[in-house]
């Protein structure tokens, strides 16, 4: 996929392969509700003229065809029901597991035409079978698909081992594992297994580690039946974890602190397993001149990575095409913040020119009045934020797109101020995107409008 993505990406994007997956759920859906109407309407009128001496139960329940395509339908109600947003929200595993229901719907679908159900059944002539002769088509992206999954089973089946298990303020876990030789680029994101915790099911994180890491690490935010027993597993037990949150002694210099529990199970360290990586939108930031990243809450992890590895090429001077970059991140809670504090900080302290890379930080929730008398006291006292200890600033409340980010950029753009030459044809903006859905919908009509014939934004949303 690392090798398609440029050669065919200006006809389609490779990355928007779950909305492609959609759009053929809903073809099939819409073609079996008019192929099995068709076979009812035919089966009510082969009984009502008795062309054939049978009746239409009979007919339909106990040929393979009939029986084949019933199971196949049983199995279309699982799969697209717990398809839906709300019960992949409430219980992932339902829908893990009834997706994979979809290898007997291929063993229906080949066998479908078996036994000679569709024939030429008009009195005085022979019964002749009408074969189906799209199999001949379809047999071969089956053998692919099959061929893929066989090669993922594979190259799944590779061990990893954690080399540290690190826990945030906010309660997120960062784990890290050795890389052996795995290869892959800022953005990507892999599926992950804790055989300990469950068999049969694989979880998709974002990579949080930049290339030149020695390592390959995730961030794990407990929210779920699956991510929960993960910390629980490697020790970040409910228990520890309400011991180290403590909001009330929460200080700007703590916020980037984590606590390293590794040594506390180092000898009973489950055995993981890693499937990937894959491509994602976000890696094309290094495709652009100028990048906006946004992220919202744990949205922030594909931005890590790149920011990373935006700190190593820096450090190197091989940031290529990239000149300008513009980094957002919203949380709710403060203590989120402390999830990258180390590398922003890393960022800021090796910046010679401070407008190649901008930071802001929006803080949505509300904060205690502890909290708030420490913001009052400490505002333009200090060159650092009171909050993050960074030299960035927080605002409070959301962003105003239009007014904050949108029309500044395009404004510096159009000035030259950070080109530092003429525009010719028209300037690609990149605006990079992770997090809830709804500001996803916003943000692509932001860009939309900011366009003009001068400046295109150009907008990419993270999928899973």
């Amino acid at each position: 996929m690392h090798l398609l993505r440029p050669k065919i990406g200006w006809i389609v994007s490779v990355d928007s392969n779950i909305w492609f997956h959609r759009q053929v759920a809903y073809t099939t859906l819409l073609f079996t509700a008019i192929h099995t109407t068709a076979h009812y309407v035919n089966m009510f009128h082969v009984e009502v003229t008795q062309i054939r001496p049978e009746r239409a139960v009979a007919i339909m329940y106990t040929e393979t065809g009939p029986l084949t395509g019933h199971i196949m339908l049983f199995i279309m109600v699982l799969m697209y029901t717990t398809a839906s947003l709300k019960i992949r929200t409430q219980c992932f595993e339902a829908f893990w597991y009834t997706h994979h229901l979809a290898f007997f719907w291929a063993l229906g679908l080949y066998t479908h035409a078996a036994g000679c159900f569709v024939r030429g059944a008009l009195p005085g002539h022979k019964s002749q079978c009408l074969g189906y002769h799209s199999v001949y088509v379809t047999v071969w992206s089956g053998l692919a698909y099959f061929c893929d999954r066989v090669y993922r089973e594979i190259r799944g089946r590779a061990r990893s081992e954690i080399s540290a298990v690190l826990i945030h303020p906010s309660g997120t876990v960062e784990i890290r594992m050795q890389k052996a030789g795995f290869k892959y680029v800022p953005g990507q994101w892999v599926f992950f297994q804790m055989p300990e915790v469950s068999r049969f099911q694989w979880h998709p994180f974002t990579i949080s580690s930049a290339p030149d890491d020695p390592y390959i690490s995730i961030h794990v935010r407990q929210v779920g039946d699956f991510t929960r027993a993960v910390g629980t597993r490697l020790g970040a037990t409910p228990q520890l974890m309400a011991t180290l949150n403590k909001p009330s002694d929460l200080k700007a210099d703590d916020c980037g602190e984590f606590h390293d529990i590794t040594t506390i199970k180092s000898r009973d360290l489950p055995i993981v397993r890693i499937d990937g990586p894959y491509g994602s939108p976000a890696q094309d930031v290094f495709q652009c001149e100028v990048a906006i990243l946004i992220g919202a809450g744990i949205g922030v992890t594909p931005f890590s990575s790149i920011l990373k590895n935006i700190y190593y090429m820096q450090a190197q001077g091989k940031l290529g095409l990239l000149k300008k970059v513009q980094f957002i991140w919203i949380n709710k809670e403060i203590t989120s913040f402390s999830w990258f504090k180390t590398l922003l900080k890393n960022l800021e302290d090796i910046q010679h020119d401070y407008s190649f890379l901008r930071m802001d930080m929006y803080l949505t929730g509300s904060m205690d009045e502890d909290t708030i008398s420490n913001v009052v006291l400490n505002t333009g006292a200090h060159k650092f934020d009171s909050l993050t200890g960074l030299k960035s600033q927080t605002h409070f409340g959301k962003p105003h797109w239009k007014k904050d980010v949108f029309d500044p950029i395009k404004r510096a753009v159009l000035s030259e101020d950070w080109y530092e030459r003429e525009i010719s044809g028209v300037a690609k903006i990149g605006c990079f995107y992770c997090g809830p859905r709804p500001l996803a919908k916003t943000l692509q009509r932001e860009c939309h409008d900011a366009t003009t014939d001068k400046v295109k934004f150009v907008f990419h949303k993270e999928r899973f």
